[in-house]
């Protein structure tokens, strides 16, 4: 397996060239990717947009994982530079959301579970030539819908309420739209949102001024429920 260029890193992950149609993203710190294999596998066999998965060759370690090369800005850079507008990239989040959780869970026995995402935000979505699909499996896991709302809407909350961030207005105005469609697919009840916001508090790759800002998005978000 020759490895090209870095096109991309992010918080734990960093994405390299492998040909025109593969790329090779591969975990820092001895993060493991093998748990996102057969969850990937499963949504796209569902119909679910998501990267298709390359062969994965012998020479791959636990942290590497072949994906499907994409073309097209994610949703972020798009809402950045007025590719899109915020009413616009709520409703696209809200429709992932809720086709998500139309999908039975993998492996639990609760009929009420679904797939989940657990970090669907403007920035794990790549908005390609045939419509947008879902990065960054990383965190998924299989539970009730309200998880992964309660999720979405605290990350851009934690966004939102940044003092002096560039990204502050958009992520308010995303945020505001986005709360209706969450609201009419079953809400966010309070104890789901406490939930995420411990698990957002023990994210090890968050800043301690991110994690700082955890208690003003929960009330923002709490605003927006009623």
């Amino acid at each position: 397996m020759r490895i090209g260029q870095m096109l991309g890193s992010g918080r734990s992950a960093d994405v390299y060239e492998l040909d025109e149609l593969w790329v090779l993203r591969r975990y820092r710190d001895g993060l493991d990717a093998t748990r996102e294999l057969p969850v990937m596998s499963y949504l796209s066999a569902s119909g679910y947009p998501v990267p298709r998965l390359g062969p994965q060759p012998p020479s791959a370690g636990p942290g590497d994982l072949v994906l499907q090369r994409l073309t097209g800005p994610t949703m972020l850079e798009s809402l950045l530079n007025g590719g899109i507008s915020g009413a616009e990239g709520s409703a696209v989040l809200a429709r992932l959301l809720a086709d998500l959780h139309t999908i039975p869970a993998r492996v639990s026995p609760d009929p009420e579970d679904r797939i989940l995402h657990l970090d669907l935000h403007p920035d794990n979505v790549m908005l390609t030539a045939d419509g947008p699909v879902v990065i960054d499996w990383s965190n998924t896991e299989e539970g009730p819908p309200a998880l992964d709302r309660a999720m979405s809407a605290l990350i851009l909350a934690q966004v939102a309420v940044a003092p002096d961030g560039p990204a502050a207005d958009g992520a308010r105005e995303l945020l505001t739209a986005l709360m209706p469609h969450l609201m009419a697919e079953g809400g966010i009840p309070a104890g789901r949102l406490a939930d995420v916001a411990a698990r957002r508090a023990a994210n090890p790759t968050m800043s301690a001024a991110e994690r700082a800002l955890i208690g003003e998005a929960v009330t923002l978000v709490t605003a927006l429920s009623r």
